[in-house]
């Protein structure tokens, strides 16, 4: 099975996922985030084509999984796409239907990513034929009973030396996906560091991720510093582990 890296997604997940109406170009999804719910057994997504010309795409599942702090997509037969090939008529709308292969209710939520490639009309990935534009969309299949994110934070240096750059680790042990919006540190001196004011990324459940912070090597985050994020839709606020 093949494997497609963050660095693949990193356009896809600006796409699809900071705004209510995922789009580049003339090609519009929504929703831009699947939710089923335990039980359910299929679901749709609509792809709008704004533009004067058809549109032609393949739509691939693959299961979404965190390792060593990144994601990882591997393909997979859990989800079926339905058309998987796509043309969607100038001004027109295209109807995508996903069925879940099993949905037997489960204890842990399970994630997956929908992938729509944008490609030229007779090509294909696979002929290796450059894909114009590919958009990633967040699958989530929820668990049984109630469940909640348990998230654990901690900074530290890149490399584990004095002048690295300011890593952050976010772990979840709950039973769902934590997605992190709006973001911003603060330290002792109560010096806020603002990380994102928008989507942030996401934390699977049972897994952790890992993002290099975009802030100057000598911000001070040594001693207590505090967590301010939108977990979920929801304003929280945690102490983060520091060095």
């Amino acid at each position: 099975m093949r494997t497609i890296r963050p660095v693949v997604l990193a356009c896809a997940f600006a796409c699809a996922l900071t705004s209510a109406g995922a789009g580049a170009a003339s090609l519009q999804i929504s929703p831009v985030s699947i939710a089923f719910k335990a039980g359910q057994g299929a679901a749709a997504i609509s792809l709008q084509n704004q533009g004067d010309t058809p549109v032609y795409g393949q739509v691939r599942a693959y299961a979404w999984s965190q390792r060593d702090g990144e994601d990882v997509l591997v393909e997979t037969t859990d989800v079926v796409v339905s058309p998987p090939i796509i043309e969607v008529a100038p001004r027109a709308t295209q109807m995508i239907r996903l069925i879940l292969k099993s949905n037997a209710p489960s204890n842990v939520e399970r994630s997956y990513r929908l992938l729509v490639d944008e490609i030229p009309r007779g090509g294909s990935e696979a002929s290796g034929v450059d894909i114009r534009l590919r958009y990633s969309v967040p699958v989530f299949v929820a668990p049984s009973g109630d469940a909640a994110p348990v998230l654990a934070w901690t900074l530290y240096r890149q490399g584990n030396t004095a002048n690295g750059a300011w890593m952050m680790r976010v772990s979840n042990t709950g039973r769902i996906h934590a997605q992190l919006g709006a973001t911003a540190l603060r330290n002792a001196a109560g010096t806020d560091f603002e990380l994102s004011k928008g989507l942030f990324g996401y934390v699977l459940p049972g897994q952790q991720r890992v993002w290099k912070l975009p802030l100057a090597q000598d911000a001070k985050l040594q001693g207590q510093v505090t967590v301010q994020s939108t977990v979920n839709a929801r304003p929280e606020t945690a102490d983060a582990a520091t060095p």
